[in-house]
């Protein structure tokens, strides 16, 4: 799953320790999240959403197999 969590750390110019900070976790999450290489929690995105302001949708991209076909 992609998501835009560096774009919106930078854009309210944080760093990853800010942000690691204000979500209670370790500076290594954030850089795992940023990657790509680690899916939060519902708690953690929950957080995310809150730490930037808007929809935990508008974080994350869904794609391929992750989709719910209709």
């Amino acid at each position: 799953m992609k998501n835009i969590i560096r774009e919106k750390r930078t854009e309210m110019n944080i760093t990853q320790e800010e942000l690691s900070k204000k979500l209670n976790v370790s500076r290594q999450t954030v850089i795992s999240l940023e990657k790509g290489k680690y899916n939060p929690s519902l708690v953690l995105a929950h957080k995310l959403a809150q730490v930037f302001h808007c929809q935990i949708e508008d974080l994350f991209i869904f794609e391929g197999d992750e989709n719910i076909d209709q």
